[in-house]
């Protein structure tokens, strides 16, 4: 089974960054999760795209998904909602709008998150689900990851010193390859 985990951070430190390399480490066997981030992506024009179609990092990204068997959105929160340059990203990957039934069409998602606040993500993780419904993907409902006070969770180089959340994530992930072997009638081997 391959899923494609996307970072929703620019930030060299940020915490879904590592949380999302994290992930790739405790991924259960039979599962390749590949990191992908949204470095590169330019703001969405539409003259750009008309002019000069989509940017190299758009179709990067949109192909990964395609390949993919389920989604992770690992999303920051900011000022209570998603991040823009989050948004953003996914907005390209809608272009052309006919391309959006083969990139998110049924393809199962999940949504998870680090923050440095007391609330974890859960905000930004209720505001991407109309843009999910929007999109006609299939979200994973069966758990929730938000990390909460994330910098006691990391060290200085982005590695989980918290074993509560890196257990916790390890069953996220499994729960979520689950889901996704169940929809797309893929399996992970040994899981």
């Amino acid at each position: 089974m391959k899923l494609v985990g996307i970072s929703g951070s620019l930030r060299k430190g940020s915490f879904n960054t590592a949380l999302l390399h994290a992930a790739v480490g405790v991924a259960p066997k039979g599962v390749e999760l590949v990191a992908a981030t949204i470095h590169g992506v330019p703001l969405y024009d539409a003259d750009v795209e008309s002019g000069d179609g989509l940017p190299g990092k758009v179709q990067e990204l949109k192909e990964l998904v395609a390949a993919a068997d389920g989604l992770m959105l690992f999303t920051p929160e900011y000022n209570n909602s998603i991040p823009g340059v989050f948004k953003n990203a996914i907005d390209w990957m809608t272009r052309p709008s006919s391309d959006i039934e083969r990139i998110f069409k049924a393809r199962p998602v999940a949504v998870l998150g680090a923050s440095p606040g007391n609330f974890g993500t859960i905000l930004s993780q209720n505001g991407w689900l109309p843009v999910l419904r929007t999109l006609g993907t299939d979200p994973w409902f069966g758990g929730r990851l938000m990390v909460s006070r994330a910098g006691t969770a990391f060290d200085a180089d982005g590695v989980i010193i918290d074993e509560k959340v890196r257990g916790n994530l390890a069953t996220f992930i499994e729960g979520f390859a689950d889901f996704v072997a169940s929809r797309r009638g893929v399996s992970a081997a040994g899981h």
